[in-house]
């Protein structure tokens, strides 16, 4: 036995390991290479262009944004509830292996889920308001 075997480069995943790594290291250089270049080549002379008006319609102003914080609580309540909702389907698939106590477990996830739902809508979280 060598001093260093922990150190063998004869493991059967080595190869792919090592082009895992290699292959994010190329993508990040890449990246970064293209960005740079995009950077010297960008034309930084065309935001009176970007503005102006082509054909017709209004002149274009800039304002600011008035989407409300409410339409990203919706939207995170959705996956948070969704991605739960996911956990449901292992358990269907082994429903009979799990037996009672995956049956109990399921159920007190059911009530967990159940409160935080029953909170967001005492809370108003559910309701869809205007942007206005």
């Amino acid at each position: 036995m060598t001093p260093l075997s922990h150190m063998d480069f004869a493991h059967p995943y080595f190869g792919a390991f090592f082009l895992l790594v290699f292959g994010a290291v190329v993508f990040y250089g890449i990246t970064v290479l293209a960005r740079l270049v995009s950077r010297k080549m960008a034309r930084l002379d065309t935001e009176k262009l970007k503005l102006s008006i082509y054909e017709c319609g209004p002149e274009v102003t800039k304002q600011p944004n008035k989407i409300s914080a409410h339409f990203y609580l919706f939207a995170l309540l959705f996956i948070l509830f969704d991605v739960e909702i996911i956990f449901m389907f292992p358990w269907a698939v082994d429903f009979k292996v799990l037996g009672m106590f995956g049956f109990v477990e399921m159920i007190l996830f059911v009530i967990i889920l159940t409160i935080g739902f029953a909170y967001a809508w005492k809370k108003g979280a559910l309701e869809w308001h205007s942007i206005r």
